[in-house]
């Protein structure tokens, strides 16, 4: 048996508690291994302390300043157990699935030494609509895109392989989660530092793990999209891949792919202009400027120190034809479908 805390990102999602947290404890208490809940508080303002204070004094509570998922580089240094399972506060956990979830990081005979990262099949609320995240890489006009709807996923959405982000649910090896540098600053408010925090473990030697055996339900984006707003969500997603990008992307032909597609996405922004509202006007072109700016601002020293070979390889393993050309062709079942489906929170 291993210790496992599970920790819960919060700002501002005092309503999303109550809905997320009872699952979590349930989860918890399900499972064989000595789970301990926790929720880190970003200075939330809505009374999310007050409420966790009086209805779950049983779990512990960290406070920190508004860094999004940067503020888990703050809160695991300070734990004790070996694996640690980081969620945003708008997700649930089916009854049964922190044990397969933290199978493959915990010591013993089933362990999977290189193992740094797994991450669940995930539903939306509604339990009908596939979120992930068994997730793989795509080039779409020069950017890389990290997708779960990839096509033909399907086929594999129910088989467990490897994974190339994580999303709003994962389990780490908190050493590893160390090593590996945690999430980037960079990227702050958010977006994509998932994929970079998952990119650089693979660089470090290590894998991440997609997990369908265990279930998460997701409610999507409810605190970052509210706070931010869709245009401005997407800004930043635009703004955050480019510096993905220049941060871990060396070969020539992936610096050539980008190079390429840029006029004709800046072509693109201006063409549409008159058609759309301010907010999306130029949005690709301002993402670029932002980007720019971030990067001479507060630029990672962090970058690969592999060959561009292995970049190359790594690009290609985790590219979605890899996954859906590697699936059996018996990997979708009716009863496995069924099993998943019932596997309710």
């Amino acid at each position: 048996m291993a210790t496992i805390d599970l920790v819960v990102l919060n700002y501002n999602g005092r309503h999303l508690l109550d809905e997320c947290l009872p699952s979590l404890v349930r989860a918890s208490r399900a499972s064989r291994h000595l789970c301990r809940v926790a929720v880190i508080d970003n200075a939330s303002t809505d009374g999310s302390v007050d409420f966790l204070d009086g209805c779950y004094p049983q779990v512990r509570q960290f406070h920190c300043a508004n860094r999004g998922l940067c503020s888990f580089n703050e809160v695991l240094p300070q734990l004790d157990s070996s694996v640690v399972t980081l969620l945003n506060n708008d997700i649930k956990l089916a009854s049964q699935a922190i044990d397969p979830l933290v199978e493959p990081l915990i010591a013993g005979s089933r362990a999977d030494p290189k193992c740094f990262l797994t991450t669940p099949l995930c539903w939306l609320f509604d339990g009908r609509s596939y979120e992930g995240l068994q997730t793989a890489l795509n080039w779409r006009w020069g950017l890389v895109q990290a997708r779960s709807d990839y096509p033909g996923h399907e086929q594999v959405m129910y088989t467990a392989c490897l994974t190339a982000s994580a999303g709003a649910v994962m389990a780490v090896d908190r050493d590893k989660f160390l090593e590996v540098g945690g999430f980037d600053p960079l990227y702050l408010p958010g977006r994509i530092e998932d994929l970079d925090f998952c990119f650089r473990g693979y660089q470090a030697g290590y894998h991440a793990r997609y997990v369908p055996a265990a279930v998460a339900y997701h409610k999507g984006e409810a605190t970052f999209r509210r706070e931010l707003g869709a245009d401005r969500s997407q800004s930043l997603a635009l703004r955050n891949t480019l510096l993905f990008q220049w941060k871990n992307l060396r070969h020539p032909w992936h610096v050539v792919r980008l190079l390429a597609a840029l006029p004709v996405r800046f072509a693109a922004d201006l063409v549409k202009a008159p058609f759309v509202r301010q907010p999306r006007r130029l949005i690709f072109t301002k993402a670029v400027l932002h980007a720019i700016h971030r990067w001479y601002q507060c630029r990672s020293a962090a970058t690969s120190s592999r060959s561009w070979r292995d970049e190359r390889a790594l690009m290609r393993r985790l590219h979605w034809r890899r996954f859906v050309d590697g699936a059996p062709s018996s990997s979708v079942t009716w009863t496995s479908r069924l099993r998943a489906s019932c596997n309710g929170c």
